[in-house]
């Protein structure tokens, strides 16, 4: 699994847990409703710490619980 891949699933798990959507973490966290789609959807594969940190900041967690994941240990290399 990649960064990317760990940040939607992580992501989505977090939204379905709070039983939000796409358009209302979008809304609630200051970014384009395309922004997140584009995240989720693997469009974009580097999304940036602010864009991160925006999240968080919707979902009212910190970045270290977004990243306390199983999903974000033993990733694979980036670089190829």
């Amino acid at each position: 699994m990649t960064i990317a891949e760990a940040t939607v699933k992580r992501l989505l798990e977090l939204c379905s847990e709070r039983n939000i959507t796409i358009n209302k973490i979008s809304n609630i966290s200051g970014i384009t409703q395309s922004t997140v789609s584009d995240i989720v959807n693997g469009t974009t594969t580097n999304t940036g710490i602010v864009t991160i940190k925006k999240l968080c900041d919707g979902l009212e967690i910190s970045m270290e619980e977004f990243f306390h994941d199983s999903s974000f240990e033993n990733l694979g290399p980036e670089v190829k």
